[in-house]
């Protein structure tokens, strides 16, 4: 569980970075990496409770990171 959980950081951490270089946020990349990692962490802990999700822990990260910087308004996306 706790291997788990350290990947889903790290992969949430990745997506948010990858997204603000890309130009799908303009967060900026620290505020970027805090939305992803508390959106996959918030999913992750739903996956545990209720086992809502795919079997594949990353693949939960990664749509849960991008997820969460849909859903996410801030003051500078236009």
């Amino acid at each position: 569980m706790f291997p788990t959980l350290i990947g889903t950081v790290v992969i949430a951490g990745i997506v948010g970075y990858v997204s603000e270089r890309t130009g799908f946020t303009h967060n900026g990349i620290l505020q970027s990496i805090i939305i992803c990692v508390r959106g996959a962490f918030l999913f992750y802990f739903v996956t545990i409770m209720f086992g809502i999700g795919f079997r594949a822990q990353g693949l939960n990260a990664i749509l849960a990171s991008i997820g969460a910087l849909v859903i996410v308004p801030t003051h500078w996306r236009r």
